[in-house]
C-alpha cells in the first residue's frame, strides 16, 4: 500500500509541481486521506487556478459490493482531482468533502469511475452553489500510473462540480449530454461561483 501511495504522489509532484499545503482526514475504520493542494499560476491563462487532489484513495483497489470476496491486488484505483479559479472562493474548505469523497469506496463500497455522480450532501465550500460533482474522463491532467505487482492502474479522475439542478438534469439525461450542454455553452467549469448553465 505504501508503496503504491509512494508512486502516486511522485506522479503528482511530475505533473502538478510541488504542492503548497497539504492535510489528511481520518475516518472511522478507512485508511487517512491526505489532500494536496496545488497553486498553478503558469497556466496560460489570466488568472491562477488552484488544484486539489487526493492521496489514499488508490491504496486499496475498489471493489464491486456485491462480490463475495474483496481481491486485495485486482480492481480499479484511483485518485481524485479538483481544479478552480484562485481567489475568488474559500475553496480551501473543500479539503474535507474531497476526502469524504475519496473514502466511499471504502466506507460505501462504490466503485468511482467516469460518468458517475458524487454528492456530499452540503456546499463544497462555504457558499458554493454545489452539492455534488461529475467524475469526468482521466489521463488529461495527470496520466495514468502503472504500478507493478499485477495491480490495475491508478487512474486520476477529474471533478467536475454540478448545480442541484445540473445533477437533476443529468441523472435523467447522463452525464455525456450535461457536459455537450457545458461546452456549447462554453461554461467555465472551474469558476467556483458560476450559475447552473441553461437546462431548457
Amino acid at each position: 500500500m505504501e508503496k503504491v501511495l509512494a508512486l502516486v504522489e511522485a506522479r503528482l509532484f511530475t505533473a502538478l509541481g510541488e504542492p503548497d499545503a497539504r492535510a489528511s482526514v481520518t475516518f472511522l475504520g478507512t485508511e487517512r486521506i491526505e489532500v494536496l493542494r496545488f497553486t498553478d499560476t503558469e497556466n496560460g491563462e489570466s488568472q491562477p487556478v488552484v488544484r486539489y487532489a487526493t492521496l489514499g484513495m488508490s491504496a486499496q483497489p475498489m471493489t464491486d459490493p456485491t462480490a463475495a470476496v474483496a481481491d486485495p491486488v485486482k480492481g480499479p484505483r484511483a485518485e481524485l482531482l479538483l481544479t478552480v479559479r484562485a481567489g475568488i472562493a474559500d475553496t480551501d474548505k473543500v479539503l474535507r468533502p474531497l476526502a469524504v469523497l475519496a473514502a466511499s469506496p471504502q466506507v460505501e463500497g462504490v466503485v468511482v469511475a467516469p460518468g458517475a455522480s458524487l454528492d456530499v450532501g452540503e456546499p463544497l465550500w462555504p457558499g458554493a452553489p454545489f452539492t455534488s460533482v461529475l467524475v469526468a474522463e482521466p489521463g488529461g491532467l495527470v496520466p495514468d500510473l502503472e504500478p507493478d505487482g499485477g495491480m490495475d492502474p491508478v487512474r486520476f479522475l477529474p471533478l467536475l462540480p454540478m448545480t442541484p439542478n445540473e445533477a437533476a438534469w443529468k441523472r435523467v439525461h447522463g452525464a455525456q449530454a450535461l457536459e455537450e450542454r457545458w461546452l456549447t455553452a462554453q461554461t467555465d467549469l472551474r469558476d467556483p461561483r458560476r450559475a447552473s448553465v441553461s437546462l431548457d
